[in-house]
């Protein structure tokens, strides 16, 4: 049997837990994964891109769990009232290769993408960051306000989004959360007075939605918002001003902002800052950049995580057969009461 964690099961376990004790804890797990990077099985995800959109699929393994995740990026579906981004990942024994959970990651995504976003801050960020800019309102916004406020003590979020009613949903959700909340008429007005500017936007091609000179020395950028091939938020004069740090350089060099930049554009992984192998901010002047695209291993922590949550608590379903006879799997499939057999003397 497998246990099955189905999207009213994330619910009923995020708020029995608490969504920033949560948060909390996926941080946790994600900085431990990530203090361990060299045990793991690390490669680019397989993508099938098309007119509409991207499927992917993300792989790793530590040697002793292995975790894949199957997701999409659809920037156009919330105009026929579909997710942008959806998901459901697997976590199995590699001793065995059987499945011990598969789990609905739509939720789990946003909620992992957050605590990965406020880890990194927690590297790069000056240490008195208060102020964080939301430059894109959509799914993940409130996510990230929540993450940011529970790891760094974030208490005033800036806000803008050409989506007047994308604003409305956040300042209705966020209401509650014991922020300072200020609705921004354009990007500049946003990032104006920063410490942390998180950009996410939906939108295609080559952007320059945030701007070298809207920021001031100090600021760190939290860029989550490119994720495929062609599809950048950052103007490209960042490249000479801020310090970038990826997850997994290979990946990023072909989805993040550094695509823009040359080959051999100089970037450290968070598990280099986090080993101290590569400095990360060296002063309060730094402009920091955390060029984010995702990687398997935050996954692998949330599947982790989410197991280690329901034990004892969880919903098996019949995805693998059980046979009395693991050799006779026509008998399952024909409902046939075979007799045993016996491996000859």
């Amino acid at each position: 049997m497998t246990q099955f964690i189905g999207v009213e099961d994330m619910r009923r376990l995020v708020r029995s837990t608490g969504t920033k004790a949560f948060l909390t804890q996926l941080a946790d797990y994600v900085r431990h994964d990530f203090s361990r990077w060299t045990e793991f099985e690390k490669s680019a995800r397989v993508a099938s891109h098309s007119r509409e959109g991207v499927i992917e699929l993300m792989p790793t393994s530590d040697g002793q769990l292995y975790s894949f995740k199957y997701v999409n990026g659809h920037p156009n579906n919330p105009k026929t009232g579909k997710l942008t981004v959806t998901a459901f990942g697997v976590l199995a024994d590699v001793a065995s290769g059987y499945p011990l959970v598969i789990s609905e990651m739509t939720l789990l995504t946003a909620l992992r993408t957050a605590a990965t976003s406020a880890f990194a801050a927690g590297l790069l960020a000056r240490k008195d960051s208060r102020v964080m800019a939301l430059v894109g309102a959509g799914a993940q916004s409130e996510f990230q306000a929540l993450a940011f406020q529970a790891l760094l003590g974030i208490e005033e979020i800036r806000v803008h989004d050409p989506d007047v009613l994308a604003v409305d949903k956040f300042m209705a959700n966020a209401a509650g959360f014991g922020m300072t909340l200020v609705r921004c008429t354009d990007v500049a007005e946003a990032v104006a007075g920063a410490d942390i500017v998180t950009v996410c936007t939906a939108v295609k091609g080559r952007q320059a939605v945030i701007e070298a000179g809207m920021l001031r020395p100090g600021t760190h950028i939290n860029a989550i918002g490119g994720d495929c091939p062609g599809k950048t938020e950052l103007h490209r004069d960042i490249l000479d001003l801020g310090k970038y740090f990826t997850e997994f350089t290979p990946q990023t060099r072909v989805e993040g902002e550094i695509q823009q930049a040359a080959a051999d554009y100089p970037v450290a992984e968070l598990w280099e800052v986090l080993a101290g192998v590569k400095d990360g901010r060296t002063g309060d002047a730094d402009v920091t950049v955390f060029d984010s695209v995702g990687f398997a291993i935050e996954d692998f922590s949330a599947l982790r995580l989410v197991y280690d949550l329901t034990a004892g608590k969880r919903r098996m379903v019949d995805l693998v057969p059980e046979l009395d006879d693991p050799k006779n799997l026509y008998g399952e499939l024909v409902g046939a009461a075979h007799p045993k057999l016996v491996e000859p003397a």
